[in-house]
């Protein structure tokens, strides 16, 4: 299995360190924190490539949230977790750069399985890049 570098985001302590338990069983390491501030500081010192943030956090929500680690880290993908049910956050989440949107309780089959899917669009996204790169003028 490829070494996905996770980083989980939620308010809710007692969910995200089940949900932390419940991916490294799968083979995941799955660093948790539980603020919006906490993240940022994890993105600012740690390359990430897929980051499951809670919709609803107190300071901070995790629409805003995608929108500052895109800042930092834009090929970082992003899945969005929420335990309400609103077709509005998935929407704007997604039109920020979400890969997917994800309703709580998740299936951990299912949400392996889309962490798997991102991590892969993060990789192509970096080939992509890097083939560009290689090809480019040199113009010096």
């Amino acid at each position: 299995m490829e070494n996905i570098t996770l980083l989980l985001v939620d308010d809710e302590i007692e969910f995200v360190e089940t949900l932390s338990k419940r991916l490294a069983k799968r083979g995941f390491t799955a660093p948790f924190v539980t603020t919006a501030r906490d993240a940022l500081d994890k993105i600012m010192t740690m390359q990430v490539d897929v980051a499951i943030l809670d919709v609803r956090m107190p300071e901070m929500d995790g629409i805003t949230l995608l929108g500052e680690i895109k800042k930092i880290q834009p090929l970082a993908e992003v899945l969005l977790l929420t335990g309400y049910a609103s077709v509005q956050s998935g929407i704007e989440g997604m039109k920020k750069g979400a890969f997917d949107y994800i309703m709580k309780p998740a299936d951990i089959d299912e949400l392996v399985k889309k962490i798997r899917d991102a991590y892969e669009r993060k990789k192509q996204q970096e080939d992509r890049i890097a083939k560009a790169e290689t090809k480019a003028p040199n113009y010096r």
